[in-house]
């Protein structure tokens, strides 16, 4: 667990030789009004109210990610047992509007909305706006003022931890961990497991049913279902028979948006960043350290600076930067002294001015990320001893994010729910009976909490019990 969880430093000259002012939020309240007072009175007393809000809108929806969507067309259409049976689908739904009630039209609003239409409401100072703004755009092409940034942010704030809400933590020895602990108790039932073995195709009778999988080295693989957690791209354009599709579910699918904003920069280094803003003696770590620490994020005018940068195609000049530094909690990422860190960065285009990135792009944007880290933390470019660049393409490339999109597609309005991924198969099922999706290109979407895989897999055992 980590705690606090945001700091955002300042780049300012410090008053009467004082370190440049910084904001740290975390679990405590009154520490994070006290933070939040040295920029706004006026928001310190604001933000309790505005946590709470935000709380209470969480709280209502956060059902609907671990139940499917509700049934529409199955509610207006078939006999009328098939019709009651998907009439009970709706209950998730009704249940949330009951719980909303009269914060219906603030839950629309902030689903709708651009976060700073609601932020500015809030708030006046300009760091706490940008820090909290950074939660509707991380992941996602669009900045702080276009509508639907504000969903964005709440899903964020939907997430918990060891059923703390709001919590964030890191796995003990990197996000690998997570995977290895559902293998095991995969199998623990029973379950083989195969890695390092490509799918070349999804295998498809001749009655239309999905049969299985042949790898890439010719193997047959047969199964009464087959689940695909990759993104619905690569799994209905590149591993599903094309003539198992009907000619609009493709065009369907070619429409889905995997805009992604995202170039991901790994670091070694041999010494702990120290940061002008919060100093710490003997370059120990300080409780900032073990925050996601929102760099070049003093004002949103920043961030829609580096958003439109992006828009026009071109690496962001001064790129919002959200680094971690997940060694300085768990010290089996690195040797003693030593660190790694990691840079989310954005914006960046999956092009640049229409061509492929090239290595001296990468290489360009990865020193202009880490000009604006040294004028924060002094010191850091020399401290680095390695780097690793995955600017959008290689994010594609090497981990199967169709567009570099961690999200598997755009957590835009029009990509939520009965439309995650395509309106009308938004229940895990696809055109082809008997294959399903599970990852996060269905709803709810983005993020380690295993929702999708969970719906995914009650979608199949409701379908094999009818079989």
């Amino acid at each position: 667990m980590r705690d606090p969880h945001a700091f955002t430093p300042m780049l300012e000259e410090g008053i009467k030789g004082a370190p440049p002012r910084s904001l740290i939020l975390g679990s405590d309240l009154v520490k994070n009004q006290n933070e939040i007072g040295k920029f706004s009175q006026k928001d310190a007393k604001a933000y309790p109210e505005f946590t709470t809000h935000l709380e209470k809108l969480a709280s209502a929806i956060h059902p609907l990610l671990d139940t499917p969507p509700a049934n529409i067309p199955g509610v207006t259409a078939g006999p009328l047992r098939k019709r009651l049976a998907a009439a009970k689908t709706l209950m998730p739904l009704v249940k949330c509007g009951l719980k909303l009630g009269r914060n219906f039209p603030d839950f629309y609003e902030i689903l709708t909305a651009p976060i700073m239409k609601i932020l500015t409401r809030w708030f006046e100072s300009e760091p706490l706006r940008a820090t909290l703004a950074t939660d509707g755009v991380i992941g996602a092409m669009t900045s702080p003022s276009n509508p639907g940034s504000g969903y964005v942010l709440l899903h964020h704030v939907m997430g918990e931890l060891e059923k703390e809400k709001g919590a964030w933590g890191y796995v003990e020895g990197g996000m690998g961990g997570v995977s290895q602990a559902i293998a095991k108790a995969a199998q623990s039932y029973g379950v083989d497991i195969f890695t390092e073995k490509d799918v070349g195709q999804i295998l498809v009778g001749s009655d239309g049913v999905a049969k299985g999988v042949v790898l890439k080295d010719g193997t047959e693989i047969h199964s009464k279902v087959v689940l695909s957690n990759a993104t619905p791209y690569i799994t209905f354009k590149n591993l599903t028979p094309q003539a198992a599709l009907s000619p609009e579910f493709i065009k369907a699918v070619d429409q889905i948006d995997y805009t992604s904003p995202v170039t991901k920069i790994n670091v070694a280094v041999d010494k702990l960043p120290i940061f002008l803003a919060s100093p710490t003696p003997d370059d120990k770590p300080g409780p900032h350290h073990q925050c996601s620490i929102h760099l070049n994020c003093e004002s949103v005018d920043i961030l829609e600076a580096a958003y439109n940068d992006a828009r026009n195609e071109r690496p962001s000049t001064r790129p919002m930067l959200e680094m971690t530094i997940p060694s300085v909690l768990d010290p089996t990422l690195a040797p003693s002294g030593c660190h790694v860190v990691s840079l989310f960065t954005q914006f960046t285009p999956y092009r640049i001015e229409g061509r492929e990135w090239t290595k001296q792009d990468k290489e360009a944007f990865a020193d202009t990320a880490f000009d604006w880290v040294e004028q924060y933390a002094p010191g850091f470019k020399k401290s680095v001893v390695g780097r690793d660049i995955l600017c959008p393409p290689d994010l594609e490339r090497i981990f199967g994010l169709t567009g570099g999109n961690i999200f598997h597609g755009s957590m835009s309005l029009d990509q939520l729910y009965l439309a995650r991924p395509l309106p009308y198969f938004s229940n895990y099922r696809s055109p082809v009976k008997g294959l399903y999706l599970c990852g996060s290109g269905c709803h709810p979407g983005g993020g380690v909490m295993g929702s999708a895989g969970w719906n995914a897999a009650l979608a199949v055992i409701a379908d094999l019990k009818r079989r």
